[in-house]
Order: structure tokens, then C-alpha cells, then sequence
């Protein structure tokens, strides 16, 4: 069962502020807070049982990393913008006393030459204190949020987190994991990557950490690629035509990938999961769904064949700017975006094809709440 969340709490880039009837304990509360590169969104819950129930939650695009590319700096404009969103997130967190906390920023933060200045901006102006993690931790935050879609039967698994800035990969093997436990084995990787049975990777995130008596997931291996919806498109965004620039951005996502070990090994298509977890995957799901407003408990969880995507993607295609513009799942300011996304995905079928991809409406804040809440103990035990 997926966590719950807040009706509208979904993947369209809309603000989402959500009036909570109730006072839980402030003491049971636990924040978690993501700026990326487009969106600027946070979530507020409360352990229920083996999963979290969301209480506040909000989203909002900010584009900080708008131009980063061609300045190699945050433009005053973007830190505007993402401090009056940060605000808000400040009201929230006050409002509903939160003291167990991560606030942290990834990609456009990582890169910014400016990334300092704008972190004493953001204290400064909000009193908000957030760390820059680096792209290991961020892959493995997105790993541990779609532990609860991993089928028993899976015994390969590659999550994909495609990002603004960068795309994340994880493959890991739990073959050597009792059906049983896999999901479980997932969640304990919030020690950090190294550490599994079997061997994680030298120098990860808790590498060196003893697993203790029970399975942890193994690593086979990782990478971050540089490229997200916004950075793949603003690198070809000189190509006018809609078709080629899309088959171009495909093309040379595919190419980032020779780093990846298991892009070079043919996989059987028994026991292999591929997990999707972004907007890009979200929006594609809807489409294929027809919906006519977004539905979390309808896309989250949903299996999708490699030939309904497919279908979709070539819709976005037949109906060029204009029509996905005015398509109210895409939307204006997506619809850019949204091919790129579309371009790294098809770029992910083609180099493993599978028979289907798990889509996943979550993602590093839920990552980051599950990681601090399986710290501190507050999580019951037993299945998802």
C-alpha cells in the first residue's frame, strides 16, 4: 500500500498547500524538503505503521536552475523565486512545530558557482538551514522511496530517477534475498550503499557497514548522468524541429550511459523491474490513463508496457508544441520539458528492453522521510 497523501499532492508543477483538520503530536512529525533544479517541494508526515501518513505538503516550480548551464551561476531572478517559495515552506514547518527535519537541494546547487552565496541567502531570508547532497545519496534516497513497489519475484532491479538536472540510475541485485525480505532490504540501504550482502561498492555511503543479521540489497552499480528535463533541453534547444531535436536528445542520453556497467550485459527479462519515479514517468502514466485531472492512487503502483509508452511518446510527437501545450496534463510550462523527459526514457527502453516499467509517484522526499524514520526506530516491522 502506497503512503497517503493529500488529494492534489500530485505531479502537475502546481503550488499545493493542503489545510490539515487535525494537531498531530509535533514530536511524531518529520519534514522533508527537496529543491531541485525546476521544483521546490516538501512534504510534512507522521509515522502509521510501516509506512508515513502525509499531513502538509508543497509543491511549486521555481526553475532555480533557469540559465545555469550558460552561466555556470544561479541567476538573481531564480534565487527570488525559490526564496518566496522556501518562505512558505518556513510558515509550514513553524506552523506545525517540526523539529525532525532534512532540507537539502541537489543538482542546480551542486553545480552553481554561486551555490554558497545562495545557501546564506536562503538562512538569511527564511532561517532555513539546507545541505547539498551529493548525487550518491540522492540515488539512493530515490531507491529507498519505491522499496514498497518492488515485486517478490523481482530479482534484478534498475530505478531511474530522472530529475531537472540530472538522472539517476541504481541497479541492484536481490537475488540472494529472501522473496520476503526484498523490499525490506531496500529500506535498510538508508545506512548507505556499501554494506550489502554479496558487496555493495568500494568508497559509497556507508561503505564498510556490517549488515547485521539481515539482507541488505546489493549494489551492483550506479551513476549519475548530468542531464535532466531541463538541462537536456536547454543543451539542444538551437534545433527547431520538434522530431529531430527529440531523437537528438535520446541519442545522446543513451551515450552518457557507457559508464554503467550493466548497460553492457543483456538482461533477462525473468525477475528484472524497472522502476520510474518522475514527473516525466507521472505524466506519461495520466496520459496513457486518459485522465482528465491527476489521480496519485491511479498512477502510483501502475505497470506500463514498453509499447504503451511508446504510444504515448509518439503522441507528444503528432501533436508538436502547441498540442501538448494546451494538454491539460502537460501544460505550458511542461511541455518543453516533458520531451526531454520522454527522450531519456525511450533512451532507457531501448537500451533494456523490458516488458514493463513501475511508475512511481515518489521520490527523494520520500526517500528522506522513510531515511530518517527507519533511524530513528519509528517504523513498525513487517510488509508494505
Amino acid at each position: 500500500m502506497a503512503p497517503k497523501r493529500p488529494e492534489g499532492a500530485g505531479a502537475f508543477p502546481k503550488a499545493v498547500e493542503q489545510p490539515v483538520p487535525t494537531s498531530p503530536d509535533p514530536d511524531s512529525l518529520y519534514a522533508a524538503l527537496d529543491l531541485g533544479t525546476n521544483s521546490c517541494r516538501m512534504l510534512i508526515a507522521q509515522p502509521k505503521g510501516n509506512q508515513f501518513h502525509v499531513v502538509d505538503s508543497f509543491s511549486k516550480s521555481v526553475q532555480l536552475g533557469q540559465g545555469l548551464s550558460a552561466s555556470g551561476r544561479l541567476s538573481r531572478a531564480s534565487m527570488a523565486r525559490t526564496v518566496q517559495a522556501l518562505k512558505i515552506c518556513q510558515r509550514k514547518l513553524q506552523k506545525h512545530d517540526v523539529t525532525n527535519m532534512r532540507l537539502v537541494a541537489t543538482e542546480a546547487c551542486r553545480r552553481a558557482s554561486n551555490a554558497g552565496d545562495f545557501m546564506r541567502y536562503v538562512t538569511r531570508e527564511t532561517g532555513l538551514k539546507l545541505e547539498i547532497i551529493k548525487p550518491e545519496e540522492e540515488a539512493r534516497l530515490a531507491v529507498i522511496s519505491c522499496a514498497p513497489l518492488v515485486a517478490t519475484r523481482t530479482e534484478q532491479l534498475l530505478v531511474v530517477d530522472i530529475g531537472g538536472g540530472s538522472t539517476e540510475l541504481v541497479w541492484l541485485d536481490l537475488s540472494h534475498v529472501p522473496k520476503r525480505e526484498r523490499q525490506k532490504s531496500i529500506m535498510r540501504l538508508h545506512k548507505g550503499f556499501g554494506g550489502g550482502l554479496g558487496g555493495g561498492f568500494p568508497g559509497g555511503v556507508g561503505a564498510g557497514l556490517d549488515p547485521g543479521p539481515f539482507p541488505v540489497a546489493r549494489v551492483v552499480d550506479w551513476i549519475s548522468v548530468p542531464l535532466g528535463v531541463a538541462t537536456l533541453r536547454e543543451q539542444f534547444d538551437d534545433v527547431d524541429e520538434d522530431a529531430a531535436r527529440f531523437a537528438l536528445m535520446s541519442w545522446h542520453f543513451e551515450e552518457q550511459l557507457g559508464d554503467f556497467s550493466p548497460f553492457h550485459k543483456a538482461q533477462a527479462r525473468e525477475g528484472f523491474q524497472i522502476i520510474g519515479t518522475s514527473g516525466t514517468v507521472t505524466t506519461v502514466a495520466a496520459t496513457h490513463l486518459g485522465l482528465k485531472r491527476y489521480d496519485r492512487n491511479k498512477v502510483d503502483g501502475l505497470r506500463m508496457t514498453s509499447d504503451q509508452i511508446d504510444k504515448v511518446i509518439r503522441g507528444y510527437l503528432a501533436a508538436g508544441p502547441d498540442g501538448r501545450r494546451n494538454d491539460p496534463r502537460i501544460g505550458k510550462d511542461r511541455q518543453a520539458l516533458i520531451m526531454s523527459g520522454a527522450a531519456i526514457l525511450q533512451a532507457l527502453l531501448r537500451v533494456w528492453p523490458t516488458d514493463r516499467l513501475s511508475v512511481a509517484d515518489r521520490g527523494l522526499r520520500e526517500g528522506l522521510l522513510y531515511a530518517q524514520m527507519s533511524s530513528d526506530g519509528v517504523l513498525e516491522d513487517g510488509p508494505f
